[in-house]
């Protein structure tokens, strides 16, 4: 099922509109490319419900914002809404501030997002539970992690994904966990931004979004896995995850895909 994905994006090559973070906005556009699909980055407010208009997914990522950034992405997404493609927000340090929490709120209240990606104390911001985040790293978050993931789903009829150690993907009713991954994924910035790229790539071709999210993990984990052979740190690991994620074939997927559906 998940290289069948991969093939189709591949073969597809859906155009992802992305109003991002401008720090990770290059490997954004870059993780994108190496998987087959095509990036395209428009922020300004005067066209960016036009490029949603010709686009196959959203993706909103709030690390950056600005208050008219968010009027950019709120027209692009009520577009996006128009021509029933999906939109992943990336919830990007809310819990830090006020302004980011209200505007995610916002962003949520105004546009129908098809999957929600934060890490544990932004999920639990959104869902209205205790959470502490510092930046953009989750502190603390009080309750039970796939609970608050189910509650944050079913309130907003979308896919929830708490990424972490181990991933946490919801529809409300469904859980999976994905195991994939590798610490070193934690030693350079953007991994968080690409996933989502990731994620909004996959979902472009896959109307299940449970699904479409899962194999978007397992993906990203297996290379980020593969590409510790020949790594001797941050630089040289981030290099070949892009030779990695582009080299994925069935085999590679199919032998070292790990996750599960907790009943």
């Amino acid at each position: 099922m998940i290289y069948e994905l991969l093939a189709k994006i591949k073969k597809t090559k859906p155009l992802i509109h992305h109003i991002t973070n401008w720090v990770t906005i290059y490997d954004c556009a870059n993780i994108v490319r190496a998987i087959g699909a095509l990036p395209v980055m428009a922020h300004a407010k005067e066209e960016s419900a036009d490029m949603s208009a010709i686009a196959q997914a959203l993706v909103l990522n709030i690390g950056t914002l600005t208050p008219t950034l968010v009027e950019s992405m709120i027209s692009a997404g009520k577009k996006a809404n128009e021509k029933n493609i999906p939109i992943v927000l990336d919830a990007v340090g809310v819990g830090a501030t006020k302004l980011r929490t209200d505007k995610a709120l916002e962003i949520l209240d105004k546009v129908k997002v098809s999957i929600i990606k934060g890490n544990a104390s932004e999920i639990g911001t959104l869902a209205g539970v205790k959470a502490e985040t510092k930046g953009v790293e989750s502190i603390n978050v009080e309750g039970n992690l796939i609970e608050i993931a189910k509650k944050l789903a079913k309130k907003r009829n979308a896919v929830v994904v708490i990424t972490g150690k181990e991933d946490i993907v919801t529809n409300g009713e469904k859980v999976f966990i994905v195991k994939n991954g590798h610490d070193m994924l934690s030693k350079f910035v953007g991994t968080g931004c690409m996933v989502a790229s990731l994620i909004g790539s996959f979902a472009s071709i896959e109307k299940d979004y449970l699904k479409a999210a899962v194999a978007a993990l397992v993906c990203f984990g297996i290379a980020g896995e593969l590409a510790t052979k020949e790594s001797r740190g941050p630089g040289s690991y981030k290099e070949n995850f892009y030779d990695e994620i582009f080299n994925l074939d069935k085999n590679k997927i199919e032998k070292l895909k790990n996750f599960e559906e907790i009943k």
